[in-house]
């Protein structure tokens, strides 16, 4: 189906970095949690086919690129964060560890091996859809950063970029079904990615093809409950992200709209008792400490659902308020972290700290 009018108008220009507003405290602490791990071997956790005794190798030799980090996804947006706290911090004390971090990863060489394990056999589903659509968010980070350095790993990573896109064009018309999880295969968070990559690259008909499946799967639903969220392991709120890639598609008045259908039980008014932050119970454990980057994502799904509706509407004070609660219990938690949270929560605190969504 056609685009609509705003998203054909957005796909003109990536709108610019947000002002920064956090202390440099607190930069410094997200660039650092990654700048611990894109290059640290091990413990590390693979998604790998084996085709044969060949393809016993350790990570940094399988994806040298992508190899640290704890898991490929992990590597691959901790990348981001590190990319995009330079471009918005440029004269941040940190910023020269992590630009030569970012040198040791984007070497010419290592991208090829990269590309060929990706392309290898039976790999045709390897990070589909999290890792990938995490890719395409940094390749659109160092497109839109103003910087010779940034535009030479842009050129490097171009390759990377185009598989992820045909990966997803020839998956998605074939998907019948979104996949409604709170971890990585879910649909719709990947899908607001996607969509938000083709139009900071101007990419018209993979915008139309991701805003086509988005409202295939999501338009006609009506009465989501809440009440059924979270699982016990989920980082992502399948309800929410529905919501939050259809802002980015439908006008404000034909969101809200939708919304009341969607969602029949938000109302208007700041309550304490709408959706309330997870609670996390050992943050030593890989799946549990999941439920704090789950009330991270949550904020930012919130805050987009907010700025989705036209000025005036009443859930907006409804929305904030559990935005800003599940805000500070996701930021809190990030000083009381192992290294089974450390490794990833950076990544998803700086995204919703510099409102990269919206």
């Amino acid at each position: 189906m056609p685009l609509p009018f705003v998203a054909i108008g957005l796909l003109l220009t990536a709108p610019p970095p947000p002002e920064p507003t956090l202390s440099p405290d607190a930069v410094a602490r997200f660039a650092n949690l990654a700048l611990a791990c894109i290059h640290k071997d091990y413990p590390n956790k693979i998604a790998h086919v084996l085709n044969s005794d060949a393809d016993v190798a350790p990570p940094r030799e399988l994806t040298p690129v992508f190899c640290g980090c704890y898991d490929w996804h992990s590597s691959v947006h901790g990348h981001w964060l590190l990319v995009r706290l330079c471009r918005m911090y440029p004269q941040a004390d940190f910023v020269p560890r992590a630009r030569a971090a970012l040198a040791e990863s984007f070497v010419p060489e290592k991208l090829v091996a990269e590309l060929n394990y990706l392309r290898g056999p039976g790999r045709k589903s390897f990070e589909r859809p999290y890792g990938l659509a995490w890719l395409l968010q940094l390749s659109a980070e160092l497109h839109e950063w103003d910087d010779p350095q940034a535009r030479e790993w842009a050129r490097t990573l171009e390759p990377l970029e185009q598989v992820a896109v045909e990966r997803f064009s020839d998956w998605l018309p074939k998907l019948t079904h979104p996949v409604r999880t709170g971890e990585h295969t879910q649909t719709a968070f990947a899908l607001g990615l996607l969509l938000d990559w083709a139009r900071s690259r101007g990419n018209r008909e993979f915008a139309a093809l991701v805003t086509d499946r988005a409202l295939a799967y999501f338009q006609n639903d009506r009465g989501a409950n809440l009440a059924f969220e979270p699982d016990g392991q989920a980082f992502l709120s399948p309800i929410l992200a529905e919501a939050d890639v259809l802002r980015r598609i439908l006008p404000p008045p034909e969101f809200a709209a939708w919304l009341s259908a969607f969602l029949p039980d938000l109302k208007g008014g700041e309550s304490r008792d709408w959706l309330p932050p997870a609670v996390v119970s050992d943050r030593t454990d890989p799946q549990l400490v999941h439920l704090d980057g789950l009330n991270l994502s949550r904020a930012w799904m919130l805050e987009g659902i907010a700025s989705g509706l036209p000025a005036g509407d009443p859930r907006i004070v409804t929305l904030q308020a559990a935005a800003r609660a599940h805000r500070q219990a996701g930021l809190a938690a990030l000083d009381d972290q192992q290294y089974e949270g450390g490794h990833w929560l950076g990544s998803f605190a700086t995204y919703l700290v510099t409102r990269r969504g919206l």
